[in-house]
Order: structure tokens, then C-alpha cells, then sequence
């Protein structure tokens, strides 16, 4: 079984070799938000739990590669000057301050339209229901967010973090066959640990509501949740319980 530094590298490799359809310049500014960097957690974690069922990785390339696309896609509209307005993305220009605010939109559109072609690969089309239920989130989530009209933080990272995290979890299982059962709670708990060390890290979301003390605690009781989760699972999990832990601990 590859560790999870492996299955990085072969989406990076994978997503240098997709082509984008499209005059060069739209090209350029869509390479410019995939090339960006991120620790691709969300299509390892695909990939990752994939192996855990017994496919090879190249079966679940499309579908891990199709989950960072959207991840990407929502980046590059959430730095936009009507939403988040941030001009920087990773330490260098965001995509709308590098090519300006509408080849931001459109390549934010093609890395959409992308990632269902991705997902739209597969026999089954319970990949890309998947995958479109997680994106529906998500933007429901950002709602939420933009309009401040959320019931609680909990249920606004519920959507705009978590469901794309389910979703890296659940299309795997659908290429596979699978039912989500045990690998739902599982999910929905690694989404939940994400945002809430990430909120640790940069200091708002939770910890601004409720201290770093109360963060800290609900990151461990989600990481816990996780663990528990994938003991419950008849399957080598190695790597997943790995990056789980990895994810509570993590300081960058």
C-alpha cells in the first residue's frame, strides 16, 4: 500500500496532464490557480481510501482529480473581490489579481466543467452525483457565509469545508460499488477536523467564538470520532488513520 506522500505525487502528476479546452490565455490563468500548490488532502484522501477498498490508484485518478478541480474552482472564486476579496492565494497573486476578475470567473467555470468531465468518465454516474451534492454544499455553505445567515458556525463548516470532504470520501466508494455506512461518519468527522485546526492555525472561525482551549478539544474529539470510525471498517486503513493524525497535529 503507497503512503500518503505517494499518492501526492501521482495526483500532481495526474493533474499536470489534464488539458483544458480553450484559447491559451484561459489556459494560462487555470494553470496558474491548480499549479498554486496545497497539500492535495482532499484527492488523497480519495485515492487513500480507494486502496483501502482494494482498487489500484489509477482507477480513482479521475475522481481524486475531479474533487481538488472543484476545490480549486472554489478558491478561485471565493478570492474574488465580490466575495472574499483576497489578492493572494499561497504567498503570490490570486488568479483574479494576476489575469483580473472576469478570466478569474470563467477559469474558475472551466475548472468546474473539468472536474464532472472527470467524474462523468465512469460507468456509474453515482461519482459525479456525489461529487455534484458536495459542490452544492459547499456554494451553500459560502452562502451562508456571504450573507452571514447561518444558523452556527457548526452547521456553516458542515458545508462549505465538510461537504467536499465527504464527497473526496464517497466518490471512492462509488467507483468501487461501495456504500457509505461506517465511511460517512468517518468522513463527515475528517471534515470537521480540518476546518477546526484550521481555524486553530489562523486564529478565527472557532477559536474566535470560543477560544483556542474549546477548538482545541472539539479537534480532538473529531479526530477521535475519525479513528474510531475507520476501527470499525474490515480493511487496512493504515493510511488514512495516518493522514487523520496528521491532520491534528498539523502546524502549516
Amino acid at each position: 500500500m503507497r503512503g500518503a506522500e505517494e499518492l501526492r505525487e501521482l495526483v500532481e502528476d495526474a493533474l499536470a496532464e489534464l488539458t483544458f479546452a480553450g484559447p491559451a490565455g484561459l489556459d494560462e490563468a487555470v494553470r496558474h490557480a491548480l499549479d498554486g500548490g496545497g497539500k492535495r488532502i482532499r484527492p488523497v484522501l480519495t485515492l487513500a481510501v480507494g486502496e483501502a477498498l482494494g482498487s489500484e490508484p489509477r482507477e480513482l485518478l479521475p475522481a481524486a482529480c475531479a474533487v481538488e478541480l472543484v476545490h480549486t474552482f472554489s478558491l478561485v472564486h471565493d478570492d474574488l473581490p465580490a466575495l472574499d476579496d483576497d489578492d493572494t492565494r499561497r504567498g503570490r497573486p490570486s488568479t483574479w489579481a494576476q489575469f483580473g476578475e472576469a478570466v478569474a470567473v470563467l477559469a474558475g467555470d472551466a475548472l468546474l466543467t473539468e472536474a464532472f468531465r472527470l467524474a462523468l468518465s465512469y460507468e456509474t454516474p453515482l461519482v459525479a452525483r456525489e461529487l455534484a451534492d458536495g459542490t452544492l454544499g459547499m456554494i451553500g455553505g459560502q452562502y451562508l457565509d456571504v450573507t452571514e445567515s447561518a444558523a452556527d458556525l457548526a452547521s456553516l463548516n458542515r458545508l462549505k469545508t465538510g461537504r467536499l470532504f465527504e464527497a473526496s470520501v464517497l466518490v471512492a466508494l462509488r467507483v468501487r460499488g461501495s456504500e457509505p455506512r461506517t465511511w460517512g461518519r468517518f468522513a463527515e468527522s475528517v471534515g470537521a477536523l480540518f476546518q477546526l485546526v484550521d481555524d486553530l492555525l489562523d486564529g478565527d472561525g472557532f477559536v474566535a467564538a470560543h477560544g483556542v482551549e474549546e477548538t482545541r478539544r472539539l479537534a480532538d474529539e473529531s479526530a477521535e470520532r475519525a479513528l474510531a470510525a475507520l476501527d470499525e471498517i474490515d480493511a487496512d486503513t493504515s493510511v488514512l488513520r495516518g493522514l487523520v493524525e496528521g491532520l491534528a497535529t498539523r502546524t502549516a
